[in-house]
């Protein structure tokens, strides 16, 4: 909640800088405006970022005093499972409609996709990704389709919690910690559905 804050201040704080050093230019309608638009630009989603991003969101949402070799992959895996149901998932199972693809969001689908799409499927993302449009939303679901982007998380999940399972089983009881407690998180976040 702290960050959230911070982040309304910081961005209110942009509107009185422009309003006390722009209000007497003729740019400060544009400046305002440019402020207030939303600009899609792919080059600046990367796995890197989007996996950075997790784990100070996610991840650390998660977080006990010890075990974080386990606890940062779980968090991780959580979200990129989120990023997935918000666009494979059927919204009566999940229980709301995705919007990621709409706000534009940094997800683990989006980063994949850019991965491995080739030109013409890049522009398709480019034109349509970030679009307050059903229509475009419906061209970049297609390219998800082509790039068979569920088969891919499909891998990912079964590999990553087959590493959290190792890392579970060679976890110290002695430290007081069970493996039993982050068995059991890890069941019930196991192929969710929602």
């Amino acid at each position: 909640m702290i960050a959230i804050n911070d982040a309304f201040m910081l961005e209110s704080s942009i509107y009185l800088l422009l309003k006390k050093y722009f209000k007497q230019e003729k740019c400060y309608v544009d400046l305002m405006e440019l402020f207030h638009e939303e600009h899609v630009d792919l080059d600046n989603f990367s796995l890197e970022k989007y996996t950075f991003i997790v784990i100070y969101k996610t991840a650390l949402l998660l977080l006990l005093p010890a075990r974080r070799d386990i606890l940062i992959p779980m968090g991780e895996y959580f979200q990129v499972q989120d990023d997935y149901l918000d666009n494979f998932a059927d919204p009566s199972m999940l229980g709301k409609i995705g919007t990621d693809i709409q706000d534009n969001k940094c997800s683990w689908l989006i980063n994949q996709a850019l991965k491995i799409c080739n030109s013409e499927q890049r522009q398709v993302l480019e034109a349509n990704y970030g679009k307050k449009d059903k229509e475009c939303e419906t061209r970049v679901k297609k390219v998800f389709d082509e790039l068979k982007l569920e088969q891919v998380y499909k891998e990912y999940e079964e590999q990553r919690v087959g590493e959290l399972r190792e890392k579970i089983a060679t976890l110290d009881e002695s430290e007081g910690l069970k493996k039993e407690v982050f068995e059991e998180f890890l069941r019930k976040i196991y192929k969710r559905t929602k």
